[in-house]
């Protein structure tokens, strides 16, 4: 039970039976959400660290109320020199990348749950109601409005003239990226219990990569979203319904010719893009997401230990332990660092080389959920508070936090590569 029990608001009904399975769980393993017993697997305590490259704030940004205490899909996204945020109360803004200087707000009043996403002159999120909305980057005005049949929990994705958006469901949807006009739908049936999340697909020229729940990646053709090859990673097994859970909620990374995608409760698998063979898989459960960089791959795995793994054989390179179960994110690369934020607003910088904790800065007292975004030499954290922050390399001080709890957990492997060079 352990690598589920950290996690809150993870499981997802879709339909009522699953309800009933969620409720049956309270007498499993002390689920503490549930049940209100003690968590059996506490956050690791942070211990001391001598940081060896200082992370400087360079500015912050309130931008809305974040999250609100609910496990969302709201990250930052860049076009044309500006930040654009969404929150879950409706409130989309856009700022200078520069100098986090409010360009302008808009109220949806509608409950935000994905994205946003934007490119050339619009930007598009969606809402736990199924609504997907575009907006002008210029002034934030509505260009139109299109609807789903389910919360839209993973980021929308612009390309090629098309909107493509995946949905709590398991359906994924084609809309027109200038009218909004829904091209086609894809429908896949999901188990009766699933994780709370939705993957967000990988545009390519020649179709969209999709993870989807029961552990099956696709990819459909853009122009009928017409299946080009299904696999599936991780088959469910287990006695009970919490066992057989192997959804991907983690997005598909694509380097080359090759998708790497990672199952909860499953599997870390290399793809052929082209054919959908299975190159290789290791057994790994993968649940926040992974990022890659020429020839290694970088995960949060669902105990919240963060891995490095050679992209040709899946072997792994090094482990970091020492933030388990403190709730992180999705890694993000920046120069020679692996970048995670955790449960209390701490922003971590592992080497590249051997994960070790190499740099650590407090951005704010509540957690950091959304992955950190890397673009033009800075880092872009957005906290569930809604508070966005920019950072850079510097010297002196580590943050806001000078010298304070700091920490390193101890990485389990040498190095096997020399650092990347800094942005």
């Amino acid at each position: 039970m352990k690598s589920i029990a950290h996690r809150r608001s993870l499981l997802s009904g879709v339909r009522p039976a699953a309800a009933l399975a969620v409720i049956a769980l309270s007498g499993c393993g002390g689920i503490p959400w549930l049940g209100g017993d003690e968590d059996p697997t506490p956050p690791t305590p942070l211990a001391k660290i001598e940081p060896e490259i200082a992370l400087r704030e360079l500015w912050r940004q309130d931008v809305g109320r974040g999250t609100d205490e609910k496990r969302l899909h709201l990250v930052p996204a860049f076009t044309g020199g500006r930040i654009f945020t969404a929150d879950a109360r409706g409130q989309v803004t856009a700022l200078a990348a520069e100098d986090g200087r409010v360009i302008w707000e808009r109220d949806l009043e509608l409950p935000l749950s994905g994205g946003p996403a934007a490119t050339g002159d619009r930007l598009v999120v969606g809402s736990t109601k199924g609504d997907l909305i575009a907006l002008s980057v210029q002034d934030g005005s509505e260009l139109w409005r299109a609807r789903t049949e389910s919360e839209i929990l993973s980021v929308p994705q612009l390309s090629e003239g098309l909107v493509v958006v995946h949905t709590l469901d398991d359906s994924v949807y084609a809309f027109a990226a200038d009218s909004g006009e829904q091209r086609w739908r894809f429908t896949h049936q999901a188990p009766v219990l699933i994780l709370r999340g939705s993957s967000t697909p990988a545009l390519l020229p020649d179709g969209a990569i999709v993870g989807l729940t029961g552990g099956l990646l696709v990819k459909l053709g853009l122009d009928e979203g017409i299946p080009l090859w299904t696999v599936r990673i991780t088959p469910p097994m287990g006695r009970s319904e919490l066992e057989r859970i192997t959804d991907i909620d983690a997005d598909p990374v694509v380097v080359g010719d090759t998708a790497y995608i990672g199952t909860y409760n499953g599997d870390l698998a290399a793809v052929d893009r082209q054919s959908g063979a299975v190159l290789w898989r290791r057994t790994l459960s993968v649940y926040a997401g992974l990022a890659a960089d020429d020839d290694s791959l970088y995960i949060t795995d669902a105990q919240d230990h963060v891995w490095a793994a050679d992209q040709a054989t899946g072997a792994g390179r090094w482990q970091q332990e020492g933030l388990a179960y403190r709730h992180l994110s999705a890694p993000a690369l920046y120069g020679d660092l692996v970048l995670v934020g955790d449960l209390d607003g701490y922003l971590h910088g592992l080497a590249r080389a051997d994960g070790h904790l190499a740099a650590r800065a407090r951005v704010g007292k509540d957690p950091i959920s959304a992955r950190p975004v890397v673009r033009d030499g800075r880092v872009y954290v957005l906290a569930d508070d809604g508070t966005l922050t920019a950072w850079t390399r510097g010297t002196g001080a580590i943050g806001r936090t000078a010298g304070a709890d700091t920490a390193d957990g101890g990485a389990t492997s040498a190095a096997v590569e020399d650092a990347r060079r800094a942005p």
